[in-house]
């Protein structure tokens, strides 16, 4: 799950360093290292808590504290506010939107229509759109020739059609935002380290885009137990990719409880088959009860003696 990966890892989406250089004004030296202090003499932080802007999570991403003080809510932050609300950030998103990237307010607006009209261009809805953008919040910092160089990457990079390369940015726009070296090394792990074949790597990737941006060593430790503890052969991992979103202690409980009880089997072509997606996608009660054919205190029990 996306929760447990650090957000220091790949995933800091843009840098701040990098959005920070996007906003050219020489800043305000603060003279006082709260954002709160300055509230009731500037309309403009007013109006940006009203939205619901936590500044204290603002003054910790760089200058931009600064930023919001050299701006005007009339002048400057208005039309931001009506051309995200026009691309369908909702109005109870806009503050958490701009708590994540306050760097926006400080672009220009026709970059910014500029850079939706090339998304829609490239065919996304416009609901898609939305949903990218408040799911990845610093995508249209991106310039155009940015965005376009990543779409291109993911369609070369794994020989998907335009359609399809559409469809993974949709499911996981911060594929679009974060480096691509993390992405790179996962691809070269799927395929050298873990020997699945390309074709192979496609289906896995388009049905679970999070291994692209999967921790490395989860990723070969899920892999190294299923195949070569569990013997599940690549092609039914294929099938079930899911199963490398989940715990590593999960998959190792029901497993091990399993074979406790003689059940563990995973051959298809066997009556008592049970699925990677049986194994590791049901609440403790129902796999227990359902695939265990056990009670959840003998589970519990059992994990006690581990």
């Amino acid at each position: 799950d996306w929760d447990d990966i650090p957000s220091s890892s790949a995933l800091e989406e843009i840098s701040e360093e990098e959005a920070v250089q996007i906003i050219a004004e020489p800043l305000l030296p603060l003279r006082s290292s709260t954002l709160r202090d300055y509230v009731d003499h500037s309309e403009t932080l007013a109006k940006l808590v009203d939205l619901g802007v936590d500044l204290s999570q603002v003054e910790k991403r760089q200058k931009a504290g600064q930023l919001l003080l050299t701006l005007d809510f009339e002048k400057d932050i208005r039309k931001i506010l009506l051309f995200l609300k026009d691309v369908g950030v909702e109005d109870n998103q806009l503050g958490p939107f701009l708590t994540k990237n306050p760097y926006i307010l400080a672009e220009d607006l026709e970059a910014l229509e500029t850079r939706v009209a090339y998304l829609k261009s490239k065919k996304f809805g416009k609901a898609e759109i939305a949903q990218m953008v408040s799911r990845a919040p610093y995508l249209l910092l991106f310039s155009v020739q940015r965005l376009d160089n990543r779409l291109g990457f993911f369609k070369n990079e794994l020989g998907f059609s335009v359609k399809k390369t559409k469809d993974l940015v949709i499911r996981l726009p911060r594929l679009l935002t974060g480096k691509l070296e993390p992405v790179k090394e996962n691809l070269q792990v799927c395929q050298i380290e873990l020997g699945f074949q390309h074709n192979e790597i496609q289906q896995i990737v388009f049905k679970t885009p999070k291994i692209l941006t999967a921790s490395k060593k989860r990723l070969k430790q899920t892999f190294d137990y299923l195949h070569n503890i569990m013997g599940i052969p690549h092609h039914m991992l294929t099938r079930f990719p899911q199963v490398f979103n989940s715990k590593l202690l999960r998959i190792k409980e029901r497993h091990m409880f399993l074979t406790f009880l003689g059940r563990a089997q995973y051959d298809p072509a066997q009556p008592s088959y049970i699925s990677l997606d049986q194994l590791v996608s049901l609440p403790d009660e129902v796999f227990c009860t359902e695939i265990a054919k056990a009670s959840i205190q003998d589970f519990e029990k059992f994990l006690k003696t581990l």
